[in-house]
């Protein structure tokens, strides 16, 4: 940069009381990164990493025909020239945009060839105009029909896994409801929730209610599988007189709990009276003489409840199944067949609760189909539901990556949550997923656990423009999916080329709505140069997948202790969108996930050193 005759003449003061250890860096760099990663211009077609526009073409194509002969897959693409440069498109009123050329391949397969071989029978590829795409300029800004534009960043909520209560407001007992919600990148909501009679209740996109073993049985466990999945088991020997059992016990199980009847340690000495609570101090004792078997009468067992189905091994019938509840009437089948070992969970009201053995009796299917097909008429109400589109409406939900994506930041933060070592993997949920959460949920509803804070920065990210524009252009390129599946067919028989199958007019028209005219894309304040660059660092709650100015709380707009070097805590206008609208700080940036970082010195022995670390909330909170 020529330094101007002005400029030469300033020295720069610094009235600082101490040195800056860190020079003030590219204000606009989390835009123009941003959008440099969604072009990846200067990056050889091979070398292209899996984000922007290579990732939207990646996740539509390859498309194939109805029957499978045809398919139009993607090559690589290129960006041309823009007609003119930035000043002449002021002028003449036009964007500032440079052409798309993808390389398209069309694969059509022999018809006639075996049926488990595909057999190649003309291959085409063709380079295919794709609309324009709008280019930054070097200010960081657009030029969209001859104005400057902005597209300023959005705080959303991250997708991953959150753990939140009512606080005591739903109920009018004020009692304290946990639920759990699992937040996709793209794809379904799924919800659980506690009711207040303590059953766990699932929701999938805010429909209405079904008990949660319903959806545990659609992923084909059954209830002795649900039962062991969730509780601890207690076994019951019976004794060679046979008006007693014999307990396999561990002591602090008995904690808080008034047994009918005297505990006699092995050595005959009376542990704990008759009718008396077990406190701290028993359970002390029995673990100090070393007790790790109880006899118990046989009334004890009635209100326990059974763990596993009990066969008679002759006849194959089923005489008491998982989860009944064992009355005076059970007590006589077990005398009747001659049961010698009885498993039943274990509960209590203190720290492990029976929550799921409720839930699981308000369940009245019995098999996976069934209960897919629960679902399906949950989610499609008044259609007729057969067992196969039940099935495939299931396994569209949260089981196939077309439908269901938790992203890269998703997977991180749900492995993270839930206590994992690897914070990768895949973006669709597998039934471990679904089971891991759940049993947080009954943790936190135990005492095991704590719920999340929403406005911590660690749970809300940033989009920037280059994400907010690869989705949109995903959603042209879903569109341009369906014309080019119908004219596949076609291209079977008549020998079409690339160009003729493909209608680039729906993807130009998504990419030319979000830069003209979404919520997000202002028109750039060009007050002063100093309003450009608070403009463009810039960053807002509102807007499409945000929250909405009605909606918003008090909580969401309030300072919170991470935005400490993240986020201004002053700059934010007055009125109605008071704290959804924020600034980046000077020195805050953007990590790979999207999550703000502030950087830090590193201080040894109590001495603040040179080395600087940039942490976010997230590695902040840890």
């Amino acid at each position: 940069m020529a330094y101007t005759f002005t400029e030469k003449k300033r020295i720069r003061k610094d009235f600082g009381k101490r040195p800056s250890v860190l020079s003030v860096p590219n204000l606009l760099a989390t835009q123009v990164n941003s959008y440099q990663d969604f072009l990846q211009h200067s990056v050889a077609a091979d070398d292209r990493s899996s984000k922007g526009l290579h990732a939207a073409f990646d996740s539509v194509f390859p498309i194939k025909s109805h029957t499978g002969m045809a398919e139009l897959q993607y090559v690589s693409y290129r960006l041309g020239t823009p007609s003119f440069d930035v000043k002449e498109c002021q002028l003449r009123g036009v964007t500032y945009a440079a052409p798309l050329r993808v390389k398209m391949r069309l694969v059509i397969y022999d018809k006639d060839a075996p049926a488990k071989s595909k057999v190649v029978k003309d291959i085409k590829e063709q380079e295919v105009y794709m609309g324009e795409i709008p280019l930054m300029t070097e200010k960081g800004n657009f030029v969209i029909n001859g104005t400057e534009r902005v597209i300023v960043s959005q705080l959303h909520r991250s997708p991953g896994v959150f753990f939140d209560s009512d606080r005591g407001k739903t109920h009018s007992s004020g009692k304290i409801l946990f639920n759990a919600r699992v937040i996709p990148y793209r794809g379904s909501w799924l919800d659980f929730e506690f009711d207040p009679k303590d059953a766990v209740f699932v929701r999938i996109d805010r429909r209405r209610k079904l008990p949660s073993s319903i959806l545990l049985r659609a992923l084909e466990y059954n209830n002795e599988e649900i039962l062991e999945m969730f509780f601890e088991r207690e076994k019951f020997t019976k004794n060679k007189k046979g008006d007693s059992y014999q307990l396999d016990f561990i002591p602090q199980r008995l904690r808080g709990q008034t047994v009918p009847f005297e505990i006699i340690d092995e050595k005959g000495e009376v542990v704990v009276e008759a009718d008396r609570q077990v406190t701290g101090r028993h359970i002390r004792n029995m673990e100090k003489s070393g007790m790790s078997t109880l006899t118990v009468p046989a009334t004890y067992l009635i209100g326990k409840v059974v763990a596993k189905d009990m066969m008679d091994t002759d006849t194959g019938e089923l005489f008491v199944s998982a989860n009944d509840e064992i009355t005076e009437e059970t007590l006589e089948i077990f005398e009747k067949m001659d049961v010698k070992t009885v498993e039943t969970i274990y509960s209590n009201d203190l720290d492990s609760g029976p929550y799921m053995s409720d839930t699981l009796r308000l369940d009245e299917t019995t098999t996976a189909s069934e209960a897919k097909i629960e679902i399906y008429r949950m989610m499609r109400p008044g259609e007729p539901p057969t067992v196969e589109s039940s099935a495939n409406l299931f396994n569209n939900l949260f089981f196939t990556s077309e439908r269901y994506d938790l992203s890269g930041v998703g997977r991180m933060k749900f492995n993270r949550r839930l206590g994992r070592e690897e914070m990768e993997g895949e973006g669709i949920l597998s039934k471990e997923d679904i089971v891991a959460v759940l049993k947080e949920l009954i943790g936190i509803r135990n005492g095991h656990g704590i719920v999340d804070d929403i406005d911590h920065l660690g749970n809300r990210r940033v989009r920037s423009v280059g994400e907010m524009a690869e989705n949109q252009f995903r959603v042209g390129l879903v569109r341009v999916e369906r014309a080019v599946r119908e004219r596949l067919s076609i291209a079977e028989s008549e020998g079409l080329m690339p160009q003729q199958l493909i209608n680039a007019k729906p993807v130009a028209a998504a990419i030319k709505e979000f830069f003209g005219s979404s919520q997000l894309s202002q028109f750039m304040d060009q007050n002063n140069p100093l309003s450009e660059v608070t403009h463009k660092r810039r960053v807002s709650a509102l807007g499409p997948g945000g929250l909405t100015r009605e909606r918003a709380g008090f909580e969401v707009r309030d300072v919170h202790p991470t935005h400490y070097g993240r986020v201004c805590p002053i700059e934010t206008p007055e009125g109605p969108n008071i704290g959804l609208i924020n600034s980046l700080a000077v020195y805050a940036r953007t990590n790979e996930y999207g999550f703000i970082e502030t950087p830090y010195r590193k201080v040894v022995e109590g001495k603040a050193t040179l080395d600087i670390e940039y942490l976010s909330a997230i590695d902040e909170g840890e």
